[in-house]
C-alpha cells in the first residue's frame, strides 16, 4: 500500500515539475505514472553503477557530480518514453532537482503517515 501510494504521489510530482518548469513536458497522468516507474527502475538499477564508476569525480567535486547523475537518469527516462519529454540537459538538471525535492518531501510525509512498526 505504501509503495503504491508513493508511486502515485511521485507521478503527481512529475506533473508538478512539468507545470513549474517549461523545459519538462508530461502529456498525461498515465505518462507520469509510467515515467515515475521508469525513473524508479533507472535509479534502482543504473544509478548505483554510475555512482561507483564516477566516484573519483564525485569526491573531487564534493558530491556535486551526483546532480549530473540525477539529471542523466531524468534525461534517460525522457529519451525512453514518448509521453515524457525534456528539452535539454539543463532542463533535465532543473527538472531532476525539483523532482528530487518533491521526492524527499513525499518520503518525509510517508514516513510520518506510515511509521515503521518494529
Amino acid at each position: 500500500m505504501k509503495t503504491l501510494l508513493r508511486w502515485l504521489l511521485l507521478a503527481g510530482a512529475l506533473l508538478l515539475v512539468a507545470h513549474l518548469y517549461p523545459g519538462v513536458v508530461v502529456k498525461s497522468y498515465t505518462s507520469a505514472l509510467i515515467a515515475a516507474a521508469v525513473l524508479g527502475l533507472l535509479n534502482t538499477l543504473l544509478r548505483p553503477i554510475l555512482v561507483l564508476l564516477t566516484l573519483p569525480v564525485t569526491v573531487i567535486s564534493l558530491g556535486l557530480f551526483l546532480f549530473v547523475i540525477n539529471a542523466l537518469m531524468f534525461w534517460s527516462a525522457a529519451y525512453l518514453l514518448s509521453g515524457f519529454g525534456v528539452e535539454s540537459f539543463t532542463a533535465a538538471l532543473i527538472g531532476s532537482l525539483i523532482y528530487s525535492l518533491c521526492g524527499m518531501l513525499i518520503d518525509t510525509v510517508m514516513e510520518r503517515l506510515f511509521p515503521n512498526q518494529d
